[in-house]
């Protein structure tokens, strides 16, 4: 039990926030409670619910409520096409370009054996038997131009070009991601060309 005052509680609980300080944390506080403690507590119901709700899609490992989100349930989604990412916010930065219409895996993270991150844990065994099991024709694979991310793409390809009895293409973002580039934080023009111009692995 927390036995420092509500306000202190309320100002550690703000700093969980990424680039949340001490002093933007308070800011937060003291804005909600002298001027929108309506709002505070509304986003308070739906932080509450969304942690308790909201977990990852059965096949692509997106967030959702439901079994499967609303991109793998989409029939119109091109399944031939896979685009494997690091997180859910590098999916939505894809989306937004409306240039892809095929279907997601997300990896949630990339490999890293330093850090104990391994084939597993970014599930590369369920993404093997998407490979395996669906209509996929080719895997476009979309990880960041970190050494991390690197490492992961040609893990992907030398996977995928050693499942049997299966024609897989395989390809990688190429012009317009800068080296250590994250792609959540790409413009959009400049994915949208990335993904277009992809190369083959």
């Amino acid at each position: 039990m927390d036995s420092r005052p509500l306000l202190q509680q309320l100002v550690s609980a703000l700093q969980c926030l990424p680039s949340v300080g001490r002093k933007s944390a308070q800011r937060m506080a003291y804005y909600l409670l002298e001027k929108n403690r309506q709002g505070g507590m509304s986003m308070s119901a739906v932080i509450d619910k969304a942690m308790r709700e909201i977990k990852n899609c059965e096949r692509c490992r997106n967030y959702t409520e439901l079994p499967l989100c609303d991109i793998c349930s989409n029939v119109k989604r091109d399944d031939t096409m896979v685009c494997v990412v690091e997180s859910p916010a590098d999916a939505a930065a894809i989306e937004a370009t409306a240039s892809f219409s095929g279907k997601y895996f997300i990896l949630m993270g990339s490999l890293s054996p330093l850090d104990g991150i391994g084939p597993e844990e970014i599930g590369l065994d369920k993404l093997q038997l998407i490979i395996e099991e669906e209509a996929c024709q080719e895997i476009i694979i979309a990880t960041s131009a970190t050494v991390e991310g690197e490492a992961t793409a040609h893990f992907i390809a030398s996977m995928v070009s050693h499942i049997e009895n299966k024609e897989i293409r395989t390809s990688r973002l190429a012009q317009g991601v800068p080296v250590g580039g994250e792609l959540e934080y790409l413009d959009q023009s400049t994915l949208a060309l990335s993904l277009a111009n992809r190369q083959n692995l």
